[in-house]
């Protein structure tokens, strides 16, 4: 018996071990990723931040035509500092990580006691910093309470808090846009795949939302291809709308909307379809307001 309990205690020592060398290793990387954002030092930006993240940063800043690496670092406030939050947990799942904490998480202004969520991926045997997800829990007051008392249901119910043991997939790099452009999609009761130029995939679920077009709108014939399906509690008669929109440069002139697919509530609707859009001289001439 006394051999059993010497070999457990061993085993939590060692669990225990590990799980503090794991929250160290994860707050020493997210403190240089920190670091690196309010010295706006791009070398050190890059040693520290996952390599997919790296792409996805650089292609939505080209694709909105602002220079890379030096916008990463235009933030309205600094990133929040670890110190003063209360430290929840540190779980890894193969080659992703995350580490939980509560309390005054401060963007700047008047901070209340909410969940930060860092995320990270493991690369050649060092762990780079992915994102941050804050929880604001002022709508949440009984999870406020649980985690204030260390008690971690809430974590341990939301998959978005847990690694998922997936490497994240790399993105295509884009070449910078020469047209500045956005697919704007509303979907009540479903969910859209929109994909332009098979290289801009977006995905919006029961939502009114723009996001930028990776890459842009190029010269010539431009590719639209979306999905829609439907979602549970949608009565499969709501109205959509996806657009794409080509965005001026020239102060006071108005964006093209150069391709739509609408439908009001009740009319029949085109699942999956593909389609084509011009840029041409008339449009870039509007687009220049000539």
């Amino acid at each position: 018996m006394k051999v059993f309990i010497l070999a457990a205690a061993l085993v939590v020592s060692a669990v225990a071990e590990a799980d503090d060398n794991l929250r160290a290793a994860l707050e020493n990387t997210y403190g240089q990723w920190r670091e690196s954002m309010i010295r706006s030092d791009a070398n050190a930006w890059q040693r520290v931040t996952a390599s997919h993240r790296q792409i996805e940063v650089r292609n939505r800043i080209i694709s909105e035509k602002r220079q890379f690496p030096a916008t990463v670092f235009e933030l309205p406030a600094a990133p929040p500092p670890l110190a003063g939050l209360r430290f929840l947990q540190a779980k890894r799942n193969g080659p992703t990580a995350k580490a939980a904490y509560f309390g005054k998480v401060d963007f700047g202004g008047a901070p209340t006691e909410n969940l930060l969520v860092l995320s990270f991926v493991e690369e050649g045997g060092f762990w780079r910093y992915d994102r941050a997800d804050f929880v604001n829990l002022s709508a949440l007051p009984d999870v406020r309470a649980e985690l204030a008392a260390g008690k971690l249901k809430y974590l341990d119910e939301t998959p978005e808090a847990q690694p998922s043991g997936v490497a994240p997939a790399m993105p295509i790099r884009v070449n910078p846009a020469k047209y500045i452009a956005k697919v704007y999609v509303f979907s009540p009761g479903r969910e859209v795949e929109v994909q332009v130029n098979r290289v801009s995939r977006h995905r919006f679920a029961n939502t009114r939302e723009a996001e930028i077009v990776l890459g842009g709108a190029r010269d010539g014939l431009n590719e639209v291809q979306y999905v829609v399906r439907p979602l549970e509690g949608g009565t499969g008669k709501e109205a959509l709308a996806i657009r794409v929109y080509v965005l001026s440069e020239v102060e006071g002139v108005q964006p093209v909307m150069a391709y739509e697919y609408l439908i009001k509530e009740g009319e029949p609707l085109k699942n999956f379809d593909t389609r084509t859009f011009e840029v041409d001289a008339a449009m870039v001439n509007r687009l220049m307001g000539r």
